[in-house]
Protein backbone atom coordinates (compact mmCIF):
# COMPACT_ATOMS: atom_id res chain seq x y z
CA UNK A 1 0.00 0.00 0.00
CA UNK A 2 0.82 3.56 -0.40
CA UNK A 3 -0.09 6.22 1.57
CA UNK A 4 0.33 9.93 0.61
CA UNK A 5 0.50 11.97 4.30
CA UNK A 6 -0.25 14.96 4.90
CA UNK A 7 2.78 16.17 7.44
CA UNK A 8 0.98 19.54 8.25
CA UNK A 9 2.74 23.17 8.42
CA UNK A 10 5.34 22.75 10.10
CA UNK A 11 5.44 22.00 13.48
CA UNK A 12 5.92 18.17 13.77
CA UNK A 13 2.93 17.61 16.67
CA UNK A 14 0.75 18.96 13.90
CA UNK A 15 0.12 15.31 11.92
CA UNK A 16 -2.68 13.21 12.33
CA UNK A 17 -2.24 10.04 14.48
CA UNK A 18 -2.90 7.86 11.60
CA UNK A 19 -0.38 9.64 9.30
CA UNK A 20 2.52 9.34 12.39
CA UNK A 21 1.34 6.10 12.73
CA UNK A 22 2.00 5.23 9.03
CA UNK A 23 5.54 6.56 8.93
CA UNK A 24 6.90 4.66 12.26
CA UNK A 25 5.77 1.34 10.20
CA UNK A 26 6.74 2.18 6.55
CA UNK A 27 9.35 0.46 4.95
CA UNK A 28 10.26 3.18 2.61
CA UNK A 29 9.60 6.87 3.15
CA UNK A 30 9.53 9.44 0.35
CA UNK A 31 9.07 13.08 1.50
CA UNK A 32 9.21 16.50 0.06
CA UNK A 33 12.23 17.69 1.48
CA UNK A 34 12.21 21.59 0.17
CA UNK A 35 9.00 22.06 2.72
CA UNK A 36 8.94 19.61 5.45
CA UNK A 37 10.63 19.39 8.88
CA UNK A 38 13.14 16.86 8.68
CA UNK A 39 12.14 16.14 12.61
CA UNK A 40 9.25 13.97 11.15
CA UNK A 41 12.29 11.40 10.08
CA UNK A 42 13.03 11.14 13.46
CA UNK A 43 10.06 8.99 14.04
CA UNK A 44 10.89 6.67 10.84
CA UNK A 45 11.97 3.02 11.62
CA UNK A 46 16.05 2.75 11.35
CA UNK A 47 15.42 -0.02 8.84
CA UNK A 48 13.45 2.45 6.62
CA UNK A 49 14.48 3.59 3.73
CA UNK A 50 13.93 7.48 3.03
CA UNK A 51 14.37 9.17 0.10
CA UNK A 52 14.09 13.27 -0.39
CA UNK A 53 12.07 14.52 -3.29
CA UNK A 54 13.76 17.61 -3.51
CA UNK A 55 16.52 16.39 -5.74
CA UNK A 56 14.53 13.82 -7.26
CA UNK A 57 11.82 14.41 -10.63
CA UNK A 58 8.67 12.67 -11.25
CA UNK A 59 9.79 9.60 -13.08
CA UNK A 60 12.46 8.61 -9.99
CA UNK A 61 9.86 8.96 -7.67
CA UNK A 62 7.37 7.07 -9.54
CA UNK A 63 9.90 4.25 -10.15
CA UNK A 64 10.66 4.22 -5.92
CA UNK A 65 7.24 3.25 -4.76
CA UNK A 66 6.38 1.26 -7.32
CA UNK A 67 9.55 -1.29 -7.08
CA UNK A 68 9.00 -0.85 -3.66
CA UNK A 69 5.34 -1.48 -3.76
CA UNK A 70 5.60 -4.64 -5.57
CA UNK A 71 8.52 -5.57 -3.66
CA UNK A 72 5.81 -5.84 -0.49
CA UNK A 73 6.71 -2.99 1.45
CA UNK A 74 4.54 -0.21 3.01
CA UNK A 75 4.88 2.79 0.95
CA UNK A 76 4.85 6.94 2.63
CA UNK A 77 4.90 9.45 0.65
CA UNK A 78 5.05 12.66 3.00
CA UNK A 79 3.67 15.96 1.57
CA UNK A 80 3.91 19.33 3.30
CA UNK A 81 0.53 20.38 4.61
CA UNK A 82 -2.39 18.70 2.98
CA UNK A 83 -1.37 17.06 -0.18
CA UNK A 84 -4.77 18.07 -1.56
CA UNK A 85 -3.85 21.97 -1.89
CA UNK A 86 -0.65 22.46 -4.25
CA UNK A 87 0.89 18.78 -3.37
CA UNK A 88 0.89 17.94 -7.03
CA UNK A 89 -0.24 14.45 -5.81
CA UNK A 90 -3.17 13.44 -9.07
CA UNK A 91 -0.04 13.15 -11.20
CA UNK A 92 0.91 10.24 -9.12
CA UNK A 93 -1.91 9.14 -8.10
CA UNK A 94 -3.07 8.36 -12.22
CA UNK A 95 0.47 6.69 -12.68
CA UNK A 96 -0.44 4.48 -9.70
CA UNK A 97 -4.11 3.59 -11.10
CA UNK A 98 -2.72 3.29 -14.16
CA UNK A 99 -0.10 -0.06 -13.00
CA UNK A 100 -3.14 -1.30 -11.10
CA UNK A 101 -1.59 -0.06 -7.09
CA UNK A 102 -3.33 0.56 -4.45
CA UNK A 103 -3.60 4.19 -2.76
CA UNK A 104 -5.02 5.96 0.19
CA UNK A 105 -4.80 9.70 1.19
CA UNK A 106 -4.27 11.02 4.35
CA UNK A 107 -5.04 14.22 4.94
CA UNK A 108 -3.20 16.83 6.78
CA UNK A 109 -3.29 20.75 8.19
CA UNK A 110 -2.66 22.79 5.69
CA UNK A 111 -0.63 25.85 5.96
CA UNK A 112 -3.85 28.29 5.05
CA UNK A 113 -5.25 26.76 8.93
CA UNK A 114 -1.92 27.31 10.58
CA UNK A 115 -1.66 30.75 9.15
CA UNK A 116 -5.38 31.81 11.02
CA UNK A 117 -4.81 30.03 14.08
CA UNK A 118 -1.07 32.05 14.19
CA UNK A 119 -3.08 35.63 14.26
CA UNK A 120 -6.28 33.95 15.92
CA UNK A 121 -8.83 35.26 13.99
CA UNK A 122 -11.85 32.95 12.05
CA UNK A 123 -11.73 32.93 8.47
CA UNK A 124 -15.83 32.64 8.23
CA UNK A 125 -17.56 35.64 10.71
CA UNK A 126 -21.19 35.59 10.74
CA UNK A 127 -22.30 39.51 9.27
CA UNK A 128 -18.33 39.44 7.69
CA UNK A 129 -17.59 36.57 5.18
CA UNK A 130 -18.95 33.07 4.83
CA UNK A 131 -16.52 32.51 1.87
CA UNK A 132 -12.74 31.46 2.24
CA UNK A 133 -11.28 31.54 -1.53
CA UNK A 134 -7.68 29.38 -1.04
CA UNK A 135 -5.53 30.89 -4.30
CA UNK A 136 -2.35 31.92 -5.90
CA UNK A 137 -0.96 34.38 -8.22
CA UNK A 138 0.04 33.01 -11.38
CA UNK A 139 3.92 32.17 -11.56
CA UNK A 140 5.67 29.43 -13.52
CA UNK A 141 2.63 27.58 -12.84
CA UNK A 142 -0.14 29.45 -14.59
CA UNK A 143 -3.72 30.33 -13.34
CA UNK A 144 -6.79 29.95 -15.32
CA UNK A 145 -7.65 33.53 -16.22
CA UNK A 146 -11.56 33.30 -14.97
CA UNK A 147 -9.27 32.68 -11.11
CA UNK A 148 -7.08 35.59 -11.41
CA UNK A 149 -6.57 37.41 -8.03
CA UNK A 150 -8.27 40.55 -9.38
CA UNK A 151 -11.41 38.40 -10.50
CA UNK A 152 -11.29 36.90 -7.33
CA UNK A 153 -10.94 39.78 -5.34
CA UNK A 154 -14.43 40.86 -6.67
CA UNK A 155 -16.24 38.41 -4.19
CA UNK A 156 -14.42 40.78 -1.01
CA UNK A 157 -14.19 36.90 0.49
CA UNK A 158 -11.72 36.02 3.29
CA UNK A 159 -8.60 34.80 1.33
CA UNK A 160 -5.89 33.34 1.53
CA UNK A 161 -3.14 33.23 -1.25
CA UNK A 162 -0.84 30.46 -1.46
CA UNK A 163 2.96 30.44 -2.90
CA UNK A 164 3.05 34.63 -3.47
CA UNK A 165 5.01 36.13 -1.22
CA UNK A 166 7.99 36.96 -3.67
CA UNK A 167 5.05 38.90 -5.69
CA UNK A 168 3.31 40.66 -2.79
CA UNK A 169 3.56 44.04 -5.10
CA UNK A 170 1.61 42.40 -7.71
CA UNK A 171 -0.53 40.83 -5.17
CA UNK A 172 -1.49 44.35 -3.91
CA UNK A 173 -2.12 45.74 -7.15
CA UNK A 174 -4.19 43.12 -8.16
CA UNK A 175 -6.21 42.84 -5.10
CA UNK A 176 -6.55 46.39 -4.83
CA UNK A 177 -9.10 46.10 -7.85
CA UNK A 178 -11.87 45.54 -5.33
CA UNK A 179 -10.47 45.42 -1.98
CA UNK A 180 -10.22 49.00 -0.37
CA UNK A 181 -6.66 50.32 0.91
CA UNK A 182 -7.08 50.11 4.57
CA UNK A 183 -8.26 46.36 4.47
CA UNK A 184 -6.49 44.27 6.54
CA UNK A 185 -3.81 42.00 5.43
CA UNK A 186 -1.33 39.40 7.53
CA UNK A 187 1.45 37.48 5.81
CA UNK A 188 2.34 34.90 7.84
CA UNK A 189 5.90 33.32 7.53
CA UNK A 190 6.33 29.34 8.28
CA UNK A 191 3.48 29.19 9.98
CA UNK A 192 3.77 27.14 13.38
CA UNK A 193 7.61 26.73 12.70
CA UNK A 194 9.82 27.93 15.67
CA UNK A 195 11.19 30.82 12.92
CA UNK A 196 7.67 32.27 12.32
CA UNK A 197 6.72 35.09 12.16
CA UNK A 198 4.06 37.70 11.15
CA UNK A 199 3.45 40.84 9.89
CA UNK A 200 -0.38 42.72 10.08
CA UNK A 201 -0.84 45.39 8.08
CA UNK A 202 -3.33 46.61 5.25
CA UNK A 203 -3.69 46.27 1.60
CA UNK A 204 -1.99 50.04 1.26
CA UNK A 205 0.94 49.81 3.10
CA UNK A 206 1.67 45.97 3.33
CA UNK A 207 4.52 46.43 0.75
CA UNK A 208 6.76 48.68 3.07
CA UNK A 209 5.76 46.71 5.98
CA UNK A 210 6.98 43.52 4.91
CA UNK A 211 10.26 45.01 3.32
CA UNK A 212 13.33 44.01 5.17
CA UNK A 213 11.80 41.11 6.77
CA UNK A 214 13.11 38.45 4.67
CA UNK A 215 9.71 37.13 3.49
CA UNK A 216 9.54 35.84 0.15
CA UNK A 217 8.12 32.14 0.30
CA UNK A 218 6.83 29.92 2.45
CA UNK A 219 3.92 32.19 3.48
CA UNK A 220 0.75 32.73 3.71
CA UNK A 221 -1.01 36.12 2.81
CA UNK A 222 -4.23 36.50 4.47
CA UNK A 223 -6.53 39.12 3.24
CA UNK A 224 -10.28 40.39 4.53
CA UNK A 225 -12.30 42.25 7.02
CA UNK A 226 -12.33 39.01 9.28
CA UNK A 227 -8.96 40.13 10.40
CA UNK A 228 -10.02 43.40 12.24
CA UNK A 229 -13.72 43.77 12.00
CA UNK A 230 -16.86 44.10 14.30
CA UNK A 231 -18.80 40.74 13.53
CA UNK A 232 -21.87 39.26 15.07
CA UNK A 233 -22.59 36.43 17.32
CA UNK A 234 -22.94 32.86 15.74
CA UNK A 235 -26.97 31.80 16.25
CA UNK A 236 -25.38 28.41 16.83
CA UNK A 237 -24.44 29.32 20.22
CA UNK A 238 -27.45 32.31 21.24
CA UNK A 239 -29.33 31.50 23.84
CA UNK A 240 -32.87 32.64 21.67
CA UNK A 241 -31.63 30.18 19.11
CA UNK A 242 -33.61 26.78 18.54
CA UNK A 243 -30.79 23.80 17.71
CA UNK A 244 -31.69 19.93 17.58
CA UNK A 245 -29.99 19.73 20.42
CA UNK A 246 -31.39 22.92 22.46
CA UNK A 247 -34.43 24.87 22.88
CA UNK A 248 -34.02 28.09 22.64
CA UNK A 249 -34.89 30.83 25.43
CA UNK A 250 -37.96 33.27 25.27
Amino acid sequence: MISFVGAGPGDVDLITVKGRTLIEEADVVVYAGSLVDSAHLAFIGEDAEVYNSATMHLEEVLAVMIEADRSGKDVVRLHTGDPSLYGAIQEQIDALESEGIAYQIIPGVSSFSAAAAAVGREFTLPGVSQTVILTRRAGRTPVPERESLDALAAHRASMSIFLSAGQIEAVVRDLSRAYPPKTPIAVVYKASWDDEKIVRSTLEDVVSDIEGEGIDRHAQILVGDFLDSPYEKSKLYDKHFTTGYRKGLK
